[in-house]
């Protein structure tokens, strides 16, 4: 194996991707100027055949759906002996997808719940910021009782007792960013 190029950013990768054209590439889920789905996304809509295995410290079911869903062969941690990642990167160059028993763990757990509405997940994100439901229905332009109505639907999908374990498991699972 060899190392062709490092990248900093999403912008770098994708460039440095074109250039060299890597038979596989490790991206972290998370850089400095976008999503490393987006990331991934971008280059697999140009080259369907690239192999990329997200390489990151987040494990949040919702965070490896979207990358297996966006044609990642592989959803590792950065917490991995180097000799299992080698063996990663070994098996999906020869055409295997993987994911960890950790991880498949993690997916298994959430399978059956129910995922937040687009709309959901943008007022946990008024929520993380401080919001109370009147600033948040003053920023979407909808009612108060409607905000109270999606907060209680947050609530009961993500199993939590108040807005800031909403928030918590909001974040563990991947629907939502501090910062982002």
């Amino acid at each position: 194996m060899s190392l062709v190029g490092e990248a900093a950013t999403g912008k770098e990768g994708i460039e440095l991707f074109q250039k060299y054209r890597p038979d596989i590439t490790l991206l972290d889920l998370r850089l400095p100027d976008q999503s490393g789905i987006d990331v991934l996304s971008g280059i697999r809509g140009v080259y369907a055949n690239a192999h990329i295995i997200m390489l990151t410290t987040f494990d949040g079911d919702i965070d490896i759906q979207r990358a297996l869903a966006a044609g990642a062969r592989a959803y590792v941690l950065k917490s991995m002996p180097p000799t299992d990642l080698i063996a990663v990167i070994r098996q999906v160059h020869s055409g295997m997808k993987r994911i960890l028993p950790e991880i498949a763990a993690n997916l298994a757990e959430h399978l059956d719940d129910e995922d937040l509405t687009g709309r959901e997940v943008e007022i946990l994100q008024h929520i993380v910021g401080g919001n109370r439901n009147r600033d948040i229905a003053e920023l979407l332009f909808i009612s108060e009782e409607t905000v109270k109505a999606h907060v209680k639907n947050i609530m009961a999908k993500l199993g939590a007792n108040d807005r800031t374990e909403a928030v918590a498991i909001g974040i563990r699972r991947g629907f939502i960013q501090l910062g982002g």
